[in-house]
């Protein structure tokens, strides 16, 4: 089955799809595109305070929807957690992981500014994830231009996997962010590849770029 383990189709949630019409066409365009599953990580950061009650509950009424029009699209609930101090100690404190496929857990870090950060370590997060039996994925390393290639080491060899964006290689993110993703691509670094599907500028971006060919 070709699962998209990162998209934000879910309605109204954070800065992915707005109504469930918007949630109906990237669903259908991920169908079309040979999906058969959609892990709905929806963001949990400061601007959105989302929670595993929101996100299941966004998640069923757009499952209601696709059943209702006959769009065959399995939808797993789940969440993209920011290690910043505004949200992550919040998510541990309330018991809020909402793992897909088992134990498999999303995090990402600021794309552009590592300051917000603060005092959190992003390494000892992903241990005290392992810890507790979970597997943290690190969201679209090749947008942390920040980060040295060291750091992607350590934390391969802490246990860390790793998802590369869809588009990342055909430029969607800019020349940067390919060549980092080349990079690591190069090293075999990525067990993941996410959509990270917000909206239709970015259906538009892979139907020119990507899936030239669709199922």
């Amino acid at each position: 089955m070709k699962v998209d383990c990162h998209c934000h189709i879910l309605p109204g949630l954070d800065d992915g799809a707005q109504t469930l019409e918007d949630s109906v066409f990237l669903a259908g365009k991920l169908v079309e595109w040979g999906y058969r599953r959609a892990i709905c990580t929806s963001h949990r950061t400061f601007l959105y305070q989302n929670t595993p009650d929101t996100v299941t509950a966004a998640c069923n009424k757009l499952r209601s929807e696709l059943e209702r029009r006959g769009i065959e699209l399995d939808l797993v609930p789940s969440m993209e957690y920011r290690l910043i101090p505004a949200t992550w100690p919040a998510v541990k404190e309330g018991g809020w992981l909402l793992p897909w496929e088992g134990n498999h857990i999303l995090i990402e870090l600021p794309i552009h500014d590592p300051a917000q950060i603060g005092d959190i370590v992003p390494l000892a997060e992903m241990r005290w994830l392992i810890e507790r039996g979970y597997q943290p994925v690190l969201a679209h390393p090749e947008r942390y231009l920040y980060l040295p290639m060291e750091e992607y080491q350590t934390f391969k060899a802490a246990g860390v996997q790793f998802q590369r964006n869809l588009g990342a290689l055909e430029g969607m993110y800019g020349e940067a962010v390919s060549v980092r993703a080349e990079a690591l691509d190069a090293e075999g670094m990525y067990e993941w590849v996410g959509s990270d599907l917000h909206k239709k500028k970015y259906a538009d971006f892979f139907d020119e770029h990507v899936f030239k060919n669709p199922l």
